[in-house]
Order: structure tokens, then C-alpha cells, then sequence
């Protein structure tokens, strides 16, 4: 893979230039992905609410880590039982999936 701004042949995985620092359009995809996650809460995976699952999902973390930590704060300060309310009603749900499908027309017997 080349720089597209001066030439340098860069290794497979670089996001930037070595010699002038411009973005390779590998780091652009990966940005432009990062910038399209948003915060919601992970109906698919949750346990009481899913507002652990989604931060886990926005992080980038397994979910067992954040379950651990928000435990940790609730049990240690309190405030994790109320900060967690807070998010189970603020954070929006995730949009469910539409299903594109066209079912057969059902027959009963011959005309």
C-alpha cells in the first residue's frame, strides 16, 4: 500500500503516513465506522435492561467488565443503582431490525 499524498510504500495495517502523517484510507473506514456507533441499550444481549450490554458495545469491552464495574460503584458508593436508572431511561433502545420478506400467497386446493 502507497501514500496517496507523497508516494512512501507503507506496511499493510498503517492508519497514517510515516514521512507526512496523512491518513491512510484504512484508519478513514475504521473512523468513519467509529463515528457511526452511538450509546443504546443492547436488547439482544442484556440482562436486566441491557444499559451494561450497550456500554460494553460503545466501549469496545467485554461486557462481564463493565457488569463487574457498574456492581462495584452501586455496591461501593450507591450511586451505581441510581446512575443506572438514569441510563435505563434515558438511553434509547436499539432499533429493531426490519425483516424484508415477501411470504408465499397460501392455496387451499384447486379452483
Amino acid at each position: 500500500m502507497y501514500c496517496t499524498q507523497c508516494g512512501v510504500e507503507l506496511e499493510e495495517k498503517a492508519r497514517f503516513c510515516s514521512q507526512c502523517a496523512h491518513q491512510t484510507p484504512l484508519g478513514g473506514a475504521e473512523s468513519a465506522t467509529r463515528a457511526e456507533r452511538r450509546l443504546s441499550r443492547d436488547l439482544e444481549h442484556k440482562k436486566i435492561a441491557g444499559v451494561c450490554a450497550g456500554f460494553a458495545r460503545y466501549l469496545d469491552v467485554d461486557v462481564v467488565l463493565v457488569r463487574i464495574l457498574w456492581l462495584a460503584v452501586a455496591l461501593g458508593t450507591g450511586i451505581g443503582f441510581i446512575a443506572y436508572i438514569i441510563a435505563w431511561i434515558i438511553m434509547p433502545r436499539d432499533p429493531k431490525p426490519t425483516v424484508m420478506s415477501n411470504p408465499a400467497p397460501i392455496r387451499y386446493g384447486s379452483a
